[in-house]
């Protein structure tokens, strides 16, 4: 690996309302490394990746490649920098083919129109190289979202990128496929690009990188050997303050229901789940636990009334309901933060006070609109017990970072008084010191008496925070696991399919 750093950022501030997103950050990347970009939402992340792709004008500070200062006023210009990026959500046009997506703006040219036969001829070869086999004539959003990211990747490598930066990209890939994306890093780390990679999987960053930097409420923390900084270390770097504080959400925290049943589905279905039976018991926390694609979404939205129910019975407290729609679920006193939280969650361009009173309006109907001193009594109350970190009420929801987006989608369903709240992946993208807070809410919540479904993709939150289990498998209930039965070993073995002994 190269020692001579190929980028070079320096002193790099900016500003937005009310908010100092970036205090005197620097960054630097060597030609052929994986260099991990790590530290809580709202560190400044996703804002010193925006000032280096042209999204945004820093207010001062020195970007350099290969020795000499550049100045990057927007993406395209980026892009003639060799600077390309891939985010979480894939950002390539769905309705143009693969082929189209790849060369989009580049086109070869033969006899003064686009060679529609070249183009699909070079796609196809390109491809070859990440191990795609995939008709590049289709529609880009016939494919996976993994899929997507390997063609992104490949565009990236194509328009000759020298740094590739790669945001959460594996965020909702399989193990398999994040194998894949790995082995394919390791590839284009030996033909000397440079890789930017952020993400909150630990594991991952401990897996493939070389260096890390840490950054923390928009200030640059410092850049390690990843080999050479031991985990407990980085994550007290990222949250600043001790890891142990972190130990209070713990398997002590969590208690068994009262015995007093809130819910049960009996031989529910929906079009894309059949013969679900379960129970939820108030005071008590619920984990769906299986692979992605196992059911445990599709148990969440048939609840909450999201996907219709074509089979079996629903009983709230011993009477049987009928809940046809997410407005039936809400007068339940159900409440669901989907596991989209861009698309079925924040509204961007409304304040938080707006986005927190949205569901209690919809509760209360049209005809009862909650006045402003309300609605900021409200929103003031989460704000305060939730501990989101806003400038004022006013602050529009697209501004704050993603913990605290997800802090007030929590407090939209809170305010909603409800009996049974349903997370689904709640803390999927947000930092580690966040993903504490939510865990310690959720077990508060069960301790008042809530009941809660708690789904997540990490076995280890899972563990710490619930006291009750349905492991799924192809989208049936295998095992139902309470108190000490819910053990990661049991968990897996259920999963996989295998017998488990008593």
């Amino acid at each position: 690996m190269g020692q001579d750093n190929l980028l070079v950022m320096e002193e790099i501030k900016k500003e937005f309302p009310g908010v100092v997103a970036l205090n005197n950050v620097r960054f630097f990347l060597r030609a052929g490394e994986v260099h991990a970009l790590l530290g809580e939402n709202g560190a400044g992340k996703s804002t010193l990746i925006k000032v280096l792709t042209g999204v945004e004008h820093m207010d001062s500070g020195t970007v350099m490649m290969d020795g000499s200062v550049i100045s990057i006023k927007s993406p395209l210009e980026a892009q003639k920098h060799g600077i390309s990026t891939v985010y979480q959500e894939v950002n390539l046009c769905p309705h143009l083919s693969v082929a189209e997506n790849i060369y989009v703006g580049r086109e070869p040219l033969k006899f003064g129109r686009i060679d529609w036969k070249e183009i699909i001829q070079r796609a196809k070869e390109l491809l070859k190289q990440f191990d795609l086999d995939i008709d590049v004539t289709k529609k880009l959003d016939n494919y996976s979202v993994a899929v997507q990211q390997m063609i992104a990747i490949a565009r990236a490598v194509d328009v000759k990128a020298k740094i590739l930066i790669l945001d959460e990209p594996t965020s909702s890939l399989s193990n398999t496929e994040v194998d894949k994306l790995f082995r394919i890093m390791r590839m284009l780390k030996k033909q000397g690009m440079g890789i930017v990679f952020v993400t909150h999987f630990l594991e991952q960053v401990y897996e493939i990188t070389d260096r890390i930097t840490v950054l923390r409420n928009g200030e640059y923390v410092g850049t390690y050997d990843t080999d050479k900084l031991p985990r407990v270390e980085l994550i007290g770097k990222m949250i600043g303050k001790e890891y142990e504080e972190l130990a209070d959400v713990s398997r002590s925290a969590v208690q068994a229901g009262t015995g007093e049943e809130y819910l049960r589905l009996e031989d529910a279905g929906s079009a894309d789940i059949a013969h679900i039976s379960l129970q939820f018991k108030k005071g008590e926390v619920t984990g769906f636990s299986g692979l992605l694609g196992s059911g445990r979404s599709e148990i969440a939205r048939l609840l909450f009334g999201a996907d219709k129910k074509t089979s079996g019975k629903t009983f709230i407290k011993g009477r049987e309901v009928h809940i046809a729609d997410p407005l039936d679920a809400i007068r339940n006193d159900i409440a669901f933060c989907s596991e989209n939280r861009k698309k079925e969650g924040i509204i961007g361009d409304l304040t938080i006070r707006e986005n927190i009173i949205i569901a209690l309006q919809a509760k209360r109907g049209l005809g009862k609109a909650i006045r402003y001193n309300e609605a900021q009594k409200i929103a003031e109350k989460f704000i305060e017990e939730l501990a989101i970190k806003t400038p004022s009420t006013d602050q529009k929801i697209k501004n704050l970072s993603g913990g605290n987006q997800q802090k007030v989608l929590l407090a939209r369903w809170l305010a909603t008084n409800p009996e049974l709240l349903i997370l689904d992946e709640p803390t999927r993208g947000i930092d580690i010191g966040a993903k504490a807070e939510i865990q310690k809410i959720v077990t508060r919540l069960a301790k008042e008496g809530m009941s809660c479904v708690f789904i997540s993709s990490e076995m280890e939150e899972m563990l710490r925070c619930c006291s009750k289990m349905y492991v799924l498998r192809d989208k049936e209930i295998v095992a139902e696991l309470a108190g000490e039965e819910i053990k990661e070993a049991r968990i897996m073995e259920h999963i996989a399919g295998k017998e488990v002994e008593a």
